[in-house]
């Protein structure tokens, strides 16, 4: 038997839609693997209910196929489904690094990534790398055609997480179909404000690099009391503020100093608005590890 432990992650950080993504300290899945003749799921933990266990409904199942290693798989979900913290490419990531490691096909992480996208698909519908990536690598990530590129960073993270639904298909179909060129010009700054940010581990430039008018508004309308929110963030200390994935959790970046402040302010204001949520005090952390 192989147990990994795989992050949840935060993707888009508002300017690298589709293509940033970060690992988060807490909360994490866990999958264990174990050799059979066939792929089965059992699947406890936060949200277990709302996941298929068949083979050809759920990402692992996708995962296993991809490599050719049939194996009872159990995955111990910490990440709740339909929450924007990357809870479909967590368990990926990780039936990913342990199914590789139990049939020692010696992949590596870099590998590993685009055959855990191939889980995505089976939720999103479309093979995207930036919430895998992250949780398989650990970081903060660039993913490109072209492939992956992670930066070791430190920055603080709040993540708020209320109780809203809202499915990655759904937050795709409000995506705009295009930009203006301003927008454009915007974005590709506060991206690169951001990208700078992180390898200096800067909460200030990471913050202002988060800020996008293209994609984060037309999502936000899914997301009640995500402006508020947003405003109270900021006056507690908050550098940046935005939709973490395709949401309804909401990510702050911040000063180490500020962020159990950030933290009840969140919640408050989600309460105010008369949504329940719960708080992560996290940071960028690591990637998918065995651990056993």
């Amino acid at each position: 038997m192989v147990t990994v432990r795989a992050p949840a992650t935060s993707a888009n950080l508002g300017s690298g839609f589709d293509v940033f993504g970060v690992a988060l300290d807490r909360p994490a899945d866990v999958v264990r693997v174990r050799r059979a003749s066939e792929t089965t799921i059992e699947v406890t933990g936060a949200g277990s209910q709302f996941i298929p266990e068949d083979p050809d409904e759920n990402t692992v199942g996708a995962v296993a196929e991809a490599l050719d290693a049939p194996a009872h798989i159990h995955i111990d979900k910490g990440v709740r489904p339909a929450s924007g913290l990357g809870s479909s490419a967590a368990s990926a990531a990780a039936a990913a690094v342990a199914l590789d490691r139990l049939y020692d096909r010696g992949l590596s992480k870099k590998e590993l990534v685009p055959i855990a996208a191939k889980g995505e698909k089976v939720v999103s519908g479309d093979a995207h790398d930036d919430n895998v990536a992250p949780s398989i690598l650990g970081g903060f990530t660039i993913a490109t055609e072209g492939g992956v590129t992670k930066v070791d960073a430190d920055i603080p993270l709040v993540t708020c997480l209320p109780d809203i639904v809202v499915s990655t298909r759904d937050a795709r179909a409000v995506v705009p179909d295009g930009a203006r060129t301003a927008q454009v010009v915007k974005t590709v700054g506060n991206a690169a404000t951001l990208t700078t940010g992180m390898h200096r581990s800067d909460p200030d430039l990471v913050g202002r690099g988060m800020d996008d008018s293209v994609v984060t508004p037309a999502r936000a309308e899914l997301i009640t009391g995500y402006d508020a929110v947003r405003e109270a963030a900021f006056e507690a200390g908050a550098t940046g503020v935005t939709i973490s994935g395709a949401g309804p959790s909401v990510v702050a970046a911040c000063h180490e100093s500020d962020q159990r402040a950030i933290a009840t302010a969140m919640v408050e204001a989600f309460d105010d608005a008369g949504v329940e949520a719960r708080v992560y005090q996290t940071g960028i952390g690591r990637g998918a590890e065995v651990v056993d």
